[in-house]
């Protein structure tokens, strides 16, 4: 098989089943393993795969970032009842980190009345709905991300690596059953793998629109977390296969 053959082969098999394997592929073309890579470097190369650990995607398979602007409206109610749940976890006097997202500035929001916690967050939308609360409020400090409000970078690194917390909050980008928690950018998933470090407890935070999809970078499995706070219009199949994992609470009622 020529080498333009056999990219039109492994494009082929992208589009069907969304991936492809190198192990795989390479017995089924009789070639080596190396050979697939540098045809998946090629392939990536013209934008028509990402090469992920040990193969490759399609890129309309992977979520992307979307500006704050677009998504704050959307799923609300959904939102502000993950939000009431996960209000209803959190102890007193306790020390959490809430991950920016619009899902934890909700729970912000319902955070504000009370004075008793000390909060850390990494977003300054999230910093700003608690500018007037008398809870201890932290800011991790590092670089903003454009159009998201998100902090990150080497300061916001060295912050997450000195502290100790009870619960974090953690946001969601895409949620799969077999890749776990991921997120658009390796730096988003290293701030949110600290974050989990630094933690004693993980709550994951994700209405149903976040389930059976992948974005860029691994945050972690389903396995690390110790819950996940959701919403009533997650579909059956997906919970099923979720609770083996982790156990599953539903968001309260407005």
């Amino acid at each position: 098989m020529l080498p333009v053959e056999r990219r039109k082969w492994i494009e082929d098999q992208i589009l069907i089943n969304g991936k492809i394997d190198i192990d795989s592929s390479s017995k089924q073309l009789n070639v080596s393993s190396m050979t697939i890579r540098r045809d998946l470097k090629e392939l990536e190369n013209e934008n028509k795969v990402i090469r992920t650990h040990g193969g490759a995607v399609s890129p309309e398979s992977l979520i992307t970032e979307i500006p704050y602007s677009s998504k704050k409206g959307q799923n609300i109610n959904e939102k502000k009842s993950i939000a009431l749940k996960a209000k209803s976890i959190i102890k007193p006097d306790s020390t959490i980190i809430l991950d920016s997202g619009t899902t934890t500035l909700e729970l912000a929001k319902l955070l504000k009345g009370r004075n008793d916690l000390t909060i850390v967050t990494n977003d300054i939308k999230i910093a700003g709905e608690l500018m007037s609360s008398l809870n201890k409020v932290i800011v991790t400090g590092g670089e903003m991300q454009k159009d998201i409000g998100a902090l990150f970078g080497a300061a916001t690194q060295q912050m997450l690596k000195v502290i100790h917390a009870d619960v974090f909050f953690l946001g969601a980008h895409a949620v799969d059953i077999s890749r776990g928690v991921t997120s658009p950018t390796f730096d988003k998933s290293l701030i949110k793998q600290l974050m989990i470090d630094a933690s004693k407890e993980t709550w994951l935070l994700a209405d149903y629109s976040k389930f059976g999809k992948k974005a860029f970078s691994s945050v972690c499995s389903l396995t690390d977390l110790d819950g996940v706070i959701t919403d009533s219009n997650l579909e059956s199949s997906i919970n099923s296969q979720l609770e083996p994992s982790v156990p599953v609470l539903y968001g309260g009622e407005l």
